[in-house]
């Protein structure tokens, strides 16, 4: 039996003595908060050995700065599986799931437990209650002797081979913090607060660790976290639990509700399987792609038409298909509800991709007519057939739909000919969707909608929906709102009257001022829809990409969170966005999805996309066909060729000589500042 008080009053003294001998450092890549809990505990961005004792001192010795000394001093990472430092950019695209109820909480698991079997049955608790589990110590390699794949798109993360890994853990609960609550560098109560208030996080320890790693984990106590075993420790403030009721104690802990209801085929079902994919070696087979022809559609139908539950496949099952083969498919989906309308349909079309996804051997991509799925070899083997698939579906529209849908059949059509019948209607069915939707503009609606899923952990931060104007996450559009509205009055998404227009061209409006002031609990008096420098929206962190001004150039310049290299601006994209998330409001910044670059209204108030100098290559790319077309329509032709990417410059100098030397129209356009 390990005593816990004597462990870590020694693991602390080791501690010290390991940083006070430090002669060399190695800081972090790709983040824009040095070592992030020493950042967000003293402010101080530690890039020497000299400063990192000093830091060190003056936290009084914490076993949270000194464990994230040392590990950072090491320089080199374990080889995979193991993460490492997860870098700024994966923790901002992680930001929606965090919020949006599909990652309830947070867990970390540390040390050896003496039983595979044993660890294998926690993590999958965990992931089928909709937890990101983080895993530090020899519990990495006891889950994948038997068997259990860990990663980021599984979320069960090996952090490190040794249980200090779980300084990373702590790593992402501080930038968290920075980037979408505001919480401040060196505001340490601020910070003990926020996670303790917002961040669900608990830790399961197994046995075997070492001093300095039960100190390290003992700290996290500060930061509201509950250190919960199943035996093998003594004294302290851990919790001891029962084996089997470990995930259930630390999720009660911690407040972290939920209601798994099991569905009965032949493979474990979880939003935990969403990032997967199954490889072109690990798959039965697959459909659609541009390997044979696919389509998925759902339809309202009317009560009588629906019997709820049925599942029907029309053609051949899995094992009539040829292995390894490409086989034609077609997914309908038709439902009844006495709140369920026509406008509902496609934005519950398209959960048919994340429901798929949650199936650990089943895999889609995309939708409509260009969906792509697999099923895997593995799963096959246990059994799964097409008509699994249907009750997958089926289930979760029931279960997450409860008050709108009554009822919902499946039909899977696996013949080839069938398929090609019943794509015709649909894509019929996609453009007459499409021509109601076509064209929509801010002007021809009286109500835009919010969004506050960010405020669990932006507290102030709110997004204002318009036709024109979507999400800066990229993941909602005035529609999904509308829809969001409809479906839950008392949610995320709420009306906006727009009341009295006070800029046209700036787009602001009176009832958007007083609703933004209200949601922001008095924090943002105005919001100018098309402004980047006249009170922009706020930006949470978990934006697609950064649109800041460029005052040499008279321009501004657009950065993706995907882009890693420097920018004319000086900054990496995890630097500049570290600047302006957590509910700011910062004018000459502005976080944005990439489909806003596209839109009319895109900062209209200072002239559009005629004000573009530079944006990375692979956004630009990705953006060309409609980017050129926009361009063209505006009467810009020609500007494409002229906005610089990194091929061109990274610096301002250059950038500037490039633009001259083609004219670009910014520098002709009036000043910014």
């Amino acid at each position: 039996m390990v005593q816990i008080d004597t462990s870590v009053s020694s693991g602390i003294k080791k501690i010290a003595e390991q940083v006070a001998d430090i002669s060399s450092f190695h800081g972090y890549q790709d983040t824009a908060y040095y070592l992030p809990i020493s950042y967000a505990i003293s402010g101080s961005g530690i890039d020497s050995n000299q400063v990192a004792q000093q830091v060190f001192e003056a936290t009084h010795q914490s076993p949270l700065v000194g464990a994230e000394i040392l590990l950072a001093c090491r320089g080199a990472v374990d080889g995979p599986p193991y993460t490492g430092f997860i870098e700024d950019s994966v923790i901002r695209k992680l930001g929606y799931t965090l919020v949006d109820g599909s990652i309830l909480g947070l867990a970390l698991i540390v040390g050896n437990p003496l039983k595979a079997d044993y660890a294998a049955a926690i993590c999958r608790e965990l992931q089928e209650k909709l937890m990101l589990t983080f895993l530090a110590g020899g519990v990495v390699e006891s889950l994948t002797s038997a068997g259990v794949k860990v990663g980021l798109d599984l979320r069960l993360v090996p952090l490190g081979k040794d249980s200090l890994g779980a300084v990373y853990f702590a790593d992402i609960l501080a930038r968290v913090a920075m980037m979408f609550g505001g919480v401040a560098a060196g505001d340490a109560h601020r910070l003990v607060a926020y996670a303790t208030e917002r961040a669900k996080a608990f830790a399961i320890a197994f046995p075997g660790m070492t001093n300095e790693e039960m100190a390290f984990i003992d700290g996290l106590r500060v930061l509201g976290i509950p250190i919960i075993h199943a035996g093998g420790y003594e004294g302290k403030d851990w919790t001891q639990a029962d084996p089997t009721e470990i995930v259930k104690t630390g999720m009660e802990l911690r407040g972290i509700r939920v209601q798994v209801t099991s569905i009965p085929i032949p493979m474990a079902c979880s939003p935990a399987f969403e990032g997967k994919a199954i490889r072109k070696e690990e798959m039965y087979a697959e459909f659609g792609g541009t390997r044979s022809p696919a389509f998925e559609l759902l339809r309202v139908r009317d009560a009588h038409e629906v019997t709820d539950g049925k599942v029907t496949v029309i053609g051949p099952e899995i094992d009539a298909i040829q292995k390894k083969s490409a086989a034609p498919l077609g997914i309908i989906v038709e439902v009844a509800g006495k709140a369920m309308k026509k406008e509902f349909e496609p934005v519950l079309e398209r959960r048919i991709h994340n429901f798929i996804n949650y199936g650990e051997g089943s895999w889609h991509s995309a939708q409509r007519d260009q969906i792509w799925v697999r099923v895997s070899e593995d799963a096959v083997a246990q059994g799964l057939k097409i008509a699994d698939l249907g009750k997958l579906l089926a289930a979760k529209f029931r279960m997450d739909f409860p008050t709108l849908l009554d009822a919902v059949q499946v039909t899977i059509l696996t013949d080839r000919d069938q398929v090609l019948a019943a794509q015709k209607e649909a894509e019929f069915i996609y453009s007459e969707r499409d021509e109601r939707i076509a064209g929509m503009k801010d002007e021809d609606v009286t109500l835009y909608y919010s969004c506050t899923l960010c405020q669990t952990f932006a507290p102030n931060h709110v997004c204002v929906l318009t036709p024109e104007r979507p999400a800066l996450c990229g993941a909602l559009t005035w529609l999904d709102g509308k829809t969001a509205y409809e479906m839950s009055p008392s949610g995320a998404n709420q009306p906006i009257e727009k009341g009295t227009l006070i800029n046209e061209e700036a787009g602001e409006y009176e009832g958007v001022n007083r609703f933004v002031r209200q949601a922001s609990h008095g924090e943002v008096e105005r919001c100018v829809l098309y402004s980047i420098m006249d009170a922009p929206m706020t930006c949470c962190g978990c934006f697609e990409a950064v649109a800041m001004i460029l005052p040499e150039t008279n321009g501004i310049m657009i950065v993706s969170r995907e882009y890693k290299g420097e920018t004319p601006s000086g900054m990496t994209f995890s630097t500049l966005a570290g600047t302006i998330g957590g509910g700011a409001q910062t004018p000459g910044f502005i976080g944005i999805s990439k489909g806003y670059i596209l839109s009319d209204r895109f900062i209209q108030a200072e002239g559009g996309l005629a004000r573009i100098v530079w944006m990375p290559l692979v956004v630009k790319e990705e953006l060309e066909k409609k980017l050129r077309e926009k361009i063209d329509s505006a009467g810009l032709s020609g500007l494409y060729e002229k906005i610089a990417d990194e091929t061109i410059a990274t610096d301002i100098e250059g950038l500037l000589s490039f633009l001259t030397s083609v004219d670009h129209p910014a520098l002709s356009m009036a000043p910014l500042l």
